[in-house]
């Protein structure tokens, strides 16, 4: 009965027409009888997507670990990895569900479809798409000239990135996304196109899963000339000490042992692009070393 009665609250609250509409990063299209005024975000990325487009004053909830800017670490949570707690949810009654499809979430997400609620994905995959989901939270919240302005500054700064580094002479990169257990990123993940915008080479492009496990020795045959650590401390430099004790592996030779906020650099949002400009110097740094480096 409970089921029935919230169906029938949604159903109730859906109107016969929308003067709001745009479509998401799937295609999907998502109407509105107005701007949202009562936002749910199912993901850290989209937290900060919807406070970047100026409707931060329209979250009711958020999920787990959205904690940037500081005031969305307030926010009631709904939502982790593992999974949607659908009934505090709908006890919001947003106007606007946004998520990223996870297994673990693709029920609950689902249902929450089938009840009527708005839902749109914003699943940004390369960096040139993060100022376009920008645009549609924007679109949604009716604050397109807040999103459209700061969607124009990322263009702006991820061309002039492009240009700077266009030509720039390659060098290969192991960008170590976990230590415990080894992780890193194969060519489908954004942070690749980083990585490549910066000169560089990702040399586990070809891995066969997106975040891929991989083993000391799969490093050290690849023997790049630089390592990359996402870090949720970039200051923090103890983890430099495993890959010191092969003093034969390129990056360890030169000095090219480098750390990148983690967050920063791996949330599909807006920082992403701040951070690539951080990797492409760090990239001009060990460039720097290695052109000074007696051979």
């Amino acid at each position: 009965m409970k089921q029935v009665l919230l169906a029938l609250w949604v159903l109730a609250c859906t109107p016969a027409g929308a003067q709001v509409q745009a479509l998401d990063t799937a295609g999907r299209r998502v109407a509105l009888p107005a701007p949202a005024q009562r936002i749910v975000s199912l993901a850290p990325h989209l937290t900060e997507l919807v406070f970047a487009a100026g409707a931060g004053d329209r979250l009711v909830a958020a999920s787990e670990y959205s904690d940037f800017p500081p005031e969305a670490a307030r926010l009631p949570r709904v939502a982790s990895a593992s999974g949607i707690d659908l009934e505090r949810l709908l006890a919001l009654k947003p106007d606007l569900v946004l998520a990223w499809r996870l297994d673990a979430t693709a029920k609950a997400l689902d249902r929450i479809e089938s009840l009527g609620l708005p839902l749109a994905y914003l699943e940004p995959h390369r960096l040139e798409e993060i100022a376009r989901a920008l645009e549609v939270v924007g679109t949604l919240a009716g604050t397109q000239p807040i999103a459209t302005r700061e969607a124009a500054r990322l263009r702006e700064e991820l061309n002039r990135l492009k240009t700077k580094y266009r030509g720039a002479k390659q060098i290969d990169v192991f960008y170590q996304a976990a230590d415990r257990p080894l992780m890193t990123l194969n060519g489908r993940h954004f942070i690749s196109d980083a990585i490549r915008l910066c000169g560089g080479r990702n040399v586990f492009a070809d891995a066969p899963l997106i975040a891929s496990p991989i083993d000391v020795e799969a490093v050290l045959a690849a023997n790049p000339q630089v390592l990359i650590a996402a870090r949720s401390d970039a200051a923090d430099a103890t983890w430099m000490a495993q890959w010191r004790r092969f003093p034969e592996l390129r990056a360890v030779r030169d000095g090219n042992l480098f750390a990148i906020d983690a967050e920063e650099m791996s949330r599909h949002g807006p920082r992403a692009i701040a951070a690539t400009g951080k990797l492409c110097v760090l990239l001009d740094e060990a460039r720097s070393r290695e052109a000074r480096s007696p051979r």
